[in-house]
C-alpha cells in the first residue's frame, strides 16, 4: 500500500508574496525548515505573516495531528508533529504537510516517516534536484500499518521516550536563559574585552585523528543556541582544530544563526568553528554565558565580511566588551547550570539512541507491544 492511499493530504506551502520581506514579528505563524527538527518543533526564529498572506496559503493551514516534513536543503527529511500552539498556522515551500487519514494514527505516521528517513535521504539524493523531496516521492512510500490499536501502542512507547527528551530540552533552555541573564548583568558594566579573559585556540591536528562522536562542524552546531548534534560526516583531508572540555565553540559562518556550544569533553572541529578558551579555567562557564548573549552575535555581525555567506572577523570579535570578574556565588551557579545542561544533553543522546534502536524493531513487529501492559505509561502521558 502507498502512503498517499492512507493520507488525506501531502503537500507543501509557498513563500508569501513579497518573499522574506513579507515576514512579520507577529500575526499568523509560518513554519520554515529551521523550525522542523527530528521529533520536535523548534520555535527559534519563527516567522509570521498577516491575514492577507495567510488567506493566500489557506490550503496549507495546519490541523491537529499534522506531520511536518522538511523537503529541501541540508535538513531534508527532518520531521516532527505540529505542536498545539502552531495549529492554524501555515508552512512555506520547504515544508510538506502529511495528514493521516482515518486508518492512520498521527503519532504512528510520525514514527513511520522517521523510520523511513534513510530511504527518504536516498530518494532525495537521487532526484533531479539535489536534496529535495516531491509530493509523489513521499506518497510512493510503501506502508503496511497494523490495526489502529496496535499503531497507538507502538507510538506510545516511542512518545514516552520523546517526552523525556523534550522535558530535558526545556530544562536546558531555562538554565541557559539563567546563564545569559547572569552574564548580561556583568557585561553591561564591562571594562575589558574578550582578549583579556580568553584566547582563540589554534592547535591543529590531522583530520585522521577526528572521531565522529566528538567532531563538530558548522552543520552539526544547531541554530539559536540549541547546542550540538552528531556531524553527518568527517573530513577526509586537511587539518582540524582541537578543543578541550570547558571550551566554547562558535560557528563562524553566518554568525546570525547563533550557533554556540559548551564542550563537555575533548574533541576536534572544523576550521570554520572557532574555539574560545578561558585564560582561567574556573571562568570557563562565565565565558560561555557571555558568548551566548545576543549582543555578542550582534557584535560579530557588525564586523562580519561577505554577503551570501558572512564570516566573523576573528580579531574584531575579541574586542567584545566584557567584565573580567564574576562573583563567586554567580560563578558557582553558572558552573552548576552548565554541568546540568551537559548531563541532560548526554542523557538525551542516550535516550535518542534507545528510541532510534527501538523504532525499526517496533515498526517491523520484531518487538510485539501487544504483550506489553502500557496502562501505567498511558496514564503518565495523560498527566
Amino acid at each position: 500500500m502507498k502512503l498517499a492511499d492512507l493520507c488525506t493530504k501531502i503537500g507543501s506551502g509557498a513563500t508569501p508574496r513579497g518573499g522574506k520581506e513579507a515576514y512579520k514579528d507577529a500575526g499568523i505563524p509560518i513554519l520554515r525548515s529551521q523550525n522542523i527538527l527530528d521529533w520536535r518543533f523548534s520555535p527559534a526564529g519563527l516567522a509570521y505573516i498577516d491575514d492577507i498572506q495567510a488567506a493566500q496559503l489557506s490550503n496549507v493551514e495546519l490541523k491537529p495531528g499534522d506531520v511536518l516534513l522538511n523537503i529541501t536543503g541540508d535538513s531534508v527529511a527532518r520531521c516532527c508533529k505540529v505542536p498545539a500552539s502552531m495549529i492554524g498556522g501555515r508552512v512555506n515551500q520547504h515544508v510538506s504537510i502529511i495528514r493521516a487519514g482515518a486508518h492512520l494514527n498521527a503519532d504512528y505516521l510520525l514514527c513511520f516517516i522517521l523510520s523511513s528517513k534513510p530511504l527518504l535521504l536516498k530518494i532525495a539524493a537521487s532526484g533531479a534536484t539535489r536534496n529535495a523531496l516531491t509530493k509523489s516521492m513521499i506518497g510512493e512510500l510503501e506502508i503496511n500499518p497494523p490495526s489502529l490499536e496496535e499503531q497507538e501502542r507502538i507510538a506510545s512507547v516511542v512518545s514516552s521516550i520523546q517526552m523525556k527528551i523534550e522535558s530535558n530540552v526545556k530544562l536546558n533552555d531555562y538554565l541557559a536563559e539563567l546563564c545569559e541573564a547572569i552574564a548580561s548583568k556583568y557585561c553591561e558594566a564591562g571594562d575589558a574585552c574578550l582578549n583579556d579573559v580568553c584566547c582563540q585556540v589554534t592547535e591543529r591536528c590531522d583530520c585522521g585523528d577526528a572521531d565522529l562522536s566528538t567532531y563538530v562542524s558548522t552543520e552539526s552546531l544547531l541554530q539559536n543556541k540549541q547546542g550540538r548534534q552528531l556531524a553527518s560526516s568527517l573530513p577526509v583531508t586537511g587539518k582540524v582544530t582541537c578543543y578541550k572540555a570547558r571550551d566554547t565553540l562558535v560557528s563562524n559562518i553566518r554568525p546570525y544563526f547563533k550557533k554556540v556550544w559548551y564542550a563537555p569533553f575533548d574533541g576536534t572541529c572544523s576550521s570554520d568553528v572557532l574555539v574560545f578558551r578561558a585564560n582561567n579555567a574556573s571562568m570557563a562557564p562565565y565565558l560561555h554565558a557571555c558568548l551566548r548573549q545576543d549582543r555578542f552575535f550582534d557584535h560579530v555581525m557588525r564586523g562580519a565580511k561577505g554577503t551570501k555567506m558572512p564570516r566573523g572577523d576573528k580579531k574584531q570579535m575579541m574586542e567584545f566588551v566584557i567584565s573580567p570578574k564574576c562573583e563567586p556565588e554567580d560563578l558557582a551557579l553558572l558552573n552548576a547550570a552548565t554541568q546540568q545542561i551537559a548531563a541532560n544533553a548526554s542523557e538525551n543522546e542516550s535516550l535518542a539512541e534507545l528510541r532510534d534502536t527501538l523504532l525499526p524493531k517496533l515498526m517491523s513487529g520484531e518487538i510485539d507491544v501487544s504483550k506489553v501492559d502500557l496502562t501505567p505509561l498511558n496514564n503518565h502521558l495523560a498527566d
